[in-house]
């Protein structure tokens, strides 16, 4: 009813095509913004943009004039992204971040050349990784022969998210990777950070070791996991030059 009352107040452009006898009477304009409105458009505020579930579907004109977007990684809408992804030969993860899945699209057709190099696996991981603090290292060895290592340093101490990139990251050096080559796998992540203050490190998220006002710690003091045996040779050694000095 809203885009009849529209049609008689706004003639349809497509009366201007009928006989002069014609082109004044309500019915057969009524007929004609029917067609005007699926084929162009009637309204002026149907501008052509990517379509939505929310958004009145504009004429097929104004689609047609702006399909070339939906070829367009950036702009495609989510829905599209598997399909567009199919042109390229690649299979995306559902479980991927959509801004994630557009870089692959924008950016897996050059990578396809560097298959099977330390170039090409180092790029598609950090495709994967997708930030700037994350890094990716790729170590080769003569021996064994055919052997490297991956490391992945990750920005974060999100245990989930450890687990999610690690499984998808060997996913990606699995496929990657030469047929006769095999490889170890290490993720680093950052366990124990020193701020200025306690309001800085809340604003992180991180989770703080107080220590009081009374401690003093010097320049010998490790921070972090030594083992029995480290502490007990250190012990042989520092009893051993103390004997040694008093027979001396």
């Amino acid at each position: 009813m809203e885009t009849i009352g529209r049609s008689l107040k706004m003639p349809s452009s497509y009366s201007t095509y009928l006989p002069t006898a014609l082109q004044n009477d309500p019915i057969i304009d009524g007929f004609l913004q029917a067609f005007e409105t699926i084929l162009s458009g009637s309204t002026p505020d149907n501008k052509p943009s990517i379509i939505t579930q929310q958004s009145h579907p504009p004429g097929l004109e104004a689609v047609t004039s702006i399909i070339y977007q939906y070829f367009d990684p950036d702009q495609t809408p989510e829905d599209f992204l598997p399909w567009l992804a199919s042109w390229v030969g690649l299979s995306l993860w559902d479980e991927w971040d959509v801004k994630v899945k557009r870089s692959f699209i924008r950016q897996i057709v050059p990578l396809y050349q560097k298959r099977g190099t330390k170039e090409g696996l180092s790029g598609m991981l950090k495709l994967y990784l997708n930030s700037p603090k994350e890094e990716v290292n790729i170590y080769e060895f003569d021996q064994p022969a055919h052997y490297f290592q991956v490391q992945l340093t990750l920005g974060n101490q999100n245990l989930q998210e450890y687990r999610r990139k690690e499984r998808i990251a060997r996913a990606i050096i699995d496929q990657e990777k030469p047929a006769h080559t095999f490889y170890s796998f290490q993720i680093l992540m950052p366990t124990m950070q020193i701020f200025k203050s306690a309001d800085t490190a809340k604003a992180k998220g991180s989770v703080m070791l107080k220590l009081g006002g009374e401690e003093s710690y010097g320049n010998r003091t490790i921070l972090g996991n030594r083992s029995a045996r480290d502490i007990s040779q250190e012990k042989e050694s520092t009893s051993t030059n103390s004997n040694s000095t008093t027979t001396q």
